[in-house]
């Protein structure tokens, strides 16, 4: 009787020594995670900005241009050749490679920014889910007709407390679980918004809105600066629901060869993309058909019933973000973290650690006074600015113009034309550069548009008291 022999076959080492096992498919689900996120939740107010032929047109011009400058990026996760170069593993080795280190220090000046400014777009947007979630129970059990009127501001001390506490726990950049998690609860309240806005629509049989978005004047119509102000903002709000270029060298570094990574990831992305535009188109003009004009600005406030569904959606939002704040804030700990130890190599302050036993932890949490002290400090000064600017769509909004133009367009584009060194004045050339100044124009005016939203609102609101 033979006995076959079983040869255990060693995992294919790459270049650099590292073993990656990623594949198309887990791409596109990296992507699909990276895009999706609470920014969905505006999108069906963004199109009720834009009216019926223009909003459609946003959604599906970001995403293209989203996926043409994926493309561009993905030949620079290698450099100077896209196939045999040498790799950049995050996005600002990629910009120090093709564009020197002066650049680097304006993308890393954007990063961290747009890093800040998300973690208060995410206290706020959390804030808001708690509320709807008390308003919704409230209407529930004592009437549509009763007076459920909420402030957000003890619930948005909540999840900053909340934060306080996560912040001193080991970095979360290796806890797959989390990421995980976050996946599952984006697309949780994602459906949920769905399926709540397209049985609104049913019910209504006839789609709301109109060509060109809320009217000027006239009965239930806006002024002509708000009008023009929402207008801008929206695409600023549309240009956040499509973040993507900062984590695509990092998803891409997962991915093993052959076939060569920018061409695995440029699938990834058409996958990925394409995914998420029919999704957002879908939320986006469901919601704008199911609520025509007054879409709200977080479309699942515009919903009380069924109550448990709705409260499972905001839920969802609040766990999502418990997270991703922390996703998000962990690398801009690490960036100021490491700079102070490198400055102050003696201070005790910097370097001593001390030890804490907690209950059922194997092991001791181990902290140093400076991480104790400087990550507090930042939670808490997060928070107070979300206090002070409780607003939803033009913090999105304004995110959204400082991260389309920097880091979804000009550096790709830019590193792009470097490395393939693409003639100056050539066809080629002129028309990319087109594509910069006009990503350019489209953030100046977002961002107009963002600010004078927050200038107009802190006209009517009390400092520090958040209402939804």
């Amino acid at each position: 009787m033979d006995v076959e022999k079983v040869t255990e076959v060693a995992p294919e080492v790459d270049d650099d020594g590292r073993v990656r096992t990623g594949t198309v498919w887990t791409a596109t689900t990296h992507a699909i995670t990276a895009v999706i996120g609470s920014g969905v939740l505006a999108l069906p107010w963004s199109v009720a900005q834009m009216g019926w032929v223009l909003g459609p047109i946003a959604l599906v011009g970001c995403a293209y241009i989203t996926y043409f400058t994926a493309c561009l990026l993905s030949d620079c996760y290698r450099s100077p050749d896209p196939v045999h170069g040498k790799r950049n593993y995050t996005y600002m080795d990629a910009v120090r490679s093709c564009l020197g280190p002066r650049e680097v220090v304006v993308c890393g000046i954007t990063q961290y920014t747009i890093l800040c400014g998300a973690v208060v777009g995410y206290t706020i947007t959390a804030a808001t889910g708690i509320m709807s979630v008390v308003r919704s129970n409230c209407r529930h059990y004592k009437g549509h007709g009763a007076d459920c009127s909420q402030e957000g501001t003890m619930y948005l001390v909540m999840f900053g407390v909340v934060e306080v506490v996560l912040s001193q726990l080991p970095s979360l950049e290796k806890v797959t679980f989390v990421s995980i998690v976050a996946a599952v609860m984006s697309f949780t309240y994602s459906f949920v918004a769905l399926f709540l806005s397209a049985a609104k629509f049913a019910s209504n049989h006839r789609a709301d809105g109109t060509i060109f978005g809320s009217h000027i004047g006239g009965p239930g119509g806006v002024s002509a600066a708000t009008r023009t102000w929402s207008f801008l903002q929206a695409l600023g709000n549309i240009a956040f629901a499509y973040t993507y270029a900062m984590l695509l060298i990092e998803i891409q570094d997962t991915v093993k060869a052959p076939p060569s990574e920018n061409v695995t990831m440029k699938r990834a992305s058409l996958y990925g993309i394409g995914v998420t535009t029919a999704f957002y188109v879908s939320l986006g003009c469901v919601g704008y058909a199911a609520f025509g004009n007054a879409a709200p600005g977080n479309i699942l406030t515009g919903f009380d019933e069924p109550f448990w569904l709705v409260d499972l959606a905001n839920i969802a939002v609040v766990v999502h973000l418990v997270g991703a704040y922390q996703v998000y804030v962990q690398p801009v700990f690490a960036c100021y973290e490491k700079k102070l130890r490198a400055r102050y190599p003696d201070a005790a302050f910097f370097h001593r650690e001390l030890a804490l036993r907690l209950p059922g932890r194997r092991g001791a949490l181990r902290f140093t006074m400076a991480k104790l002290v400087l990550r507090t400090a930042f939670v808490v000064a997060t928070t107070v600015v979300s206090l002070m600017l409780p607003f939803f769509n033009a913090i999105l909004g304004l995110l959204g113009a400082a991260a389309f133009f920097p880091l979804t367009v000009y550096f790709p584009v830019t590193m792009y034309i470097t490395q393939a060194k693409v003639p100056r004045g050539s066809g080629k050339w002129v028309a990319l550069q087109a594509l910069n100044v006009g990503a350019l124009v489209v953030s100046l005016l977002a961002a107009v548009g963002s600010v004078a939203d927050i200038v107009q609102r802190l006209r009517h609101v009390t400092m520090f008291k958040t209402q939804l």
